[in-house]
């Protein structure tokens, strides 16, 4: 169990810091939560109650830097997960972002950032469930990066860019 003063991944909303415990009474009964406040976002605050498992298991450890440094050197490895049918690649997408594999959401993103690529070569757009996933996906990955790696959120791509080895087109 984490405890005031930990940093975590809490599901989508992404890394934050465990503030504080607060006991609040709600219908008549006193609730003991963790108060997190997301790093990037001190404007939000969030409320989770300890005994409510199915939420306190959307928490988990943030990578260690060794643990990003793997991540990246792997991308150029992993081959796509492209899904045709576009309500299964949305519903599969979320389920795997939900699940909070880090190395699944990298995926995702190289995936739909090649996707785009094809789009725009032929003059159009990603779907705008494709575009939701892509900025949730980013919005997780850049954070945590950002934060262990003690850099910019906006300098992760460029940061991803300069570790792995991208094949040159022949001239």
């Amino acid at each position: 169990m984490f405890g005031v003063g930990d940093t975590v991944v809490y599901g989508t909303q992404g890394v934050c810091g465990i503030e504080r415990t607060e006991s609040r009474r709600v219908r008549g009964e006193y609730i003991d939560y963790l108060v997190l406040r997301p790093v990037y976002d001190s404007n939000s605050t969030l409320f989770i109650p300890k005994n409510n498992e199915k939420l306190t298991s959307k928490m988990r450890e943030i990578l260690s830097a060794d643990e990003i440094y793997k991540i990246i050197k792997e991308l150029p490895e992993k081959d796509p997960i492209w899904i045709d049918d576009d309500n299964i690649r949305k519903a599969q997408y979320q389920q795997m972002i939900d699940e909070g594999d880090r190395r699944k959401i990298m995926l995702i993103i190289k995936t739909l950032y090649r996707h785009r690529i094809e789009q725009e070569e032929k003059g159009r757009k990603l779907h705008q469930a494709d575009e939701f996933i892509l900025k949730q996906a980013e919005k997780l990955l850049h954070d945590e990066f950002a934060l262990v790696l003690d850099i910019k959120p906006e300098d992760v791509v460029p940061f991803i860019m300069e570790q792995i080895e991208i094949p040159k087109k022949p001239a």
